[in-house]
């Protein structure tokens, strides 16, 4: 029986057998590779380890001292890069800034981006720091006109027997009709955006919706103090200067109250997904009950003791209908101009 040997010297001639014939290898293996192929099929790692070093002897490695000559023709060769009189384009070059060569650079995120979060109001943090600033300043104007709002509340259904008995606003009610009405523009401004974004378009030329919103809003704020001074202005030349003056704190406070029920539409559309169509229906109710409210305090205030039921219907319509009118044409214009037609 044949005995393996853990190693094998040298110079010894080996064969491959095969199942047709008898291969004679040369003496001298060019590869490693060779080498193995010499042992049997059922030699050990430590003899073919052995066998390998038997026939390959590492020498040490002369490295050339000799400078590079590689460079195009007709150039010079190359400089050091360390040379600091080098200039910048000459130290520079495509991969550079590359992160691959450079450890320490940052080299973006691994994988592929996924999609991106869709748009939602409700996730939106401007829309919803104008809903918090019209939330607290409806209640510091409550806590601070608390009596105010009450005796206007009070006497707003209350007939007076006289034109004397009329009474007038105080600077506390002043301030807090003034909060309430921006409050309301600002509403009025945000559930337009709604209606348009659902029933007209939902991509404009303006990026932002808040961009949207605060023209919106300056519409509004147009609006109502147009149709402030076009009071005064009527009304100090056809009555009183004191009926005058108790119309428009009545105006104001109608105004003021149209925000504050406006609120919880817009608040419930927002964050409790209302449907748009009964915001729609809650707001026209909202702007319904308005003008009966105004034609009422305008009977009341101007109206009551003339006689003539026609001329209500005609300052009214001028001042009230026309107005309307004008707006929803005004808004519908902007939104044909900046919503982006495919």
């Amino acid at each position: 029986m044949l005995q393996q040997q853990d190693s094998i010297a040298a110079g010894q001639t080996a064969a491959s057998v095969t199942a047709d014939s008898v291969v004679q290898r040369p003496v001298r293996p060019q590869t490693p590779y060779q080498v193995l192929r010499m042992l049997p099929r059922d030699a050990t790692p430590a003899q073919q380890d052995s066998a390998v070093q038997a026939w390959f002897q590492p020498g040490e490695i002369h490295y050339s001292d000799r400078p590079d000559t590689l460079h195009l023709p007709g150039h010079d060769a190359g400089r050091n890069l360390k040379d600091v009189s080098l200039p910048q384009y000459y130290r520079e070059s495509f991969f550079t800034k590359d992160s691959l060569l450079h450890p320490e650079l940052t080299g973006g995120r691994f994988g592929v981006a996924g999609d991106p979060v869709p748009y939602t109001v409700r996730g939106d943090d401007a829309i919803t720091c104008m809903l918090l600033f019209c939330f607290v300043l409806a209640l510091t104007a409550f806590a601070y006109s608390r009596q105010a709002i009450l005796h206007q509340l009070k006497d707003f259904f209350y007939v007076p027997r006289s034109d004397k008995s009329t009474s007038t606003g105080t600077e506390g009610k002043f301030r807090f009709q003034l909060f309430l009405s921006i409050q309301t523009c600002l509403l009025l401004a945000i559930t337009s955006y709604f209606y348009i974004t659902h029933y007209v378009a939902d991509t404009f030329l303006i990026d932002a919706p808040y961009k949207l919103i605060g023209i919106f809003f300056g519409v509004f704020i147009s609006y109502f103090v147009g149709k402030a001074i076009l009071y005064k202005a009527v009304n100090l030349v056809f009555f009183e200067s004191k009926k005058s003056e108790h119309w428009t704190w009545t105006f104001a406070f109608i105004t003021a109250l149209e925000g504050v029920v406006l609120f919880p539409a817009v608040i419930l559309q927002v964050y409790f997904s209302l449907p748009m169509q009964n915001v729609v229906y809650y707001v026209i109710f909202i702007l319904i009950l308005t003008k009966i409210l105004t034609f009422y305090k305008c009977w009341i205030i101007f109206f009551r003791q003339i006689g003539v039921f026609l001329q209500i219907f005609l300052y009214l319509c001028a001042l009230e209908i026309i107005p309307l009118l004008s707006l929803g044409g005004i808004l519908a214009l902007i939104t044909n101009q900046l919503k982006v037609n495919f």
